[in-house]
């Protein structure tokens, strides 16, 4: 489990499967994804990430807010052994349901999130990727100060398809401990 100031980044309850299923189906939240995701899809997701969670002790966490104890997504690590051209690789990732956007959420977790795997999993960087067209979380990464590295196209989507083409970003533990 990590805690930040207003969040609690943590393994997933049977109580969020509902709500991140609702997400999957919400077009806002799934406009940079290949297809919106139903209720089994969004379970079996769930299913997968929890497993790795529990298997290596990080991944996607669960993200609720502290006050209330409301999931709001999912914020955390995901290693990307050999899809890329830039694989091996962790990045961090997050997905938080539309009425927690612009709150800082993002940012916070994961900065709690890089904070982790610098400190406990002695990681040398973490990237993070998202298409070309999604300004918001292109902005998270450089309010994280990740660094715009390339674009390119994402190998499990055809080439003709309006997502394939993403961004690149990443940062070092080095630069990440030089500002924190």
């Amino acid at each position: 489990m990590i805690e930040t100031p207003r969040l609690i980044l943590r393994q997933w309850l049977a109580k969020d499967y509902p709500h991140f299923a609702e997400m999957s189906t919400n077009p806002q939240v799934m406009a940079y994804f290949p297809k919106l995701l139903n209720p089994s899809e969004s379970s079996a997701f769930i299913d997968r990430i929890k497993a790795l969670i529990e298997q290596q002790g990080w991944g996607f966490w669960a993200v609720e807010l502290k006050e209330n104890h409301q999931f709001i997504g999912f914020v955390g690590l995901h290693s990307q052994p050999a899809q890329f051209s830039f694989s091996p690789c962790v990045e961090v990732g997050w997905r938080l349901n539309e009425p927690y956007w612009g709150k800082g959420y993002a940012t916070e977790a994961a900065n709690a999130v890089l904070a982790f795997a610098f400190d406990q999993l002695q990681l040398d960087k973490v990237v993070s990727f998202t298409t070309v067209e999604n300004e918001k979380s292109q902005a998270v990464m450089r309010k994280l100060k990740m660094r715009k590295i390339t674009e390119f196209q994402r190998p499990v989507l055809k080439p003709d398809h309006p997502l394939s083409w993403h961004v690149l970003y990443e940062i070092s533990k080095k630069e990440f401990q030089s500002q924190n």
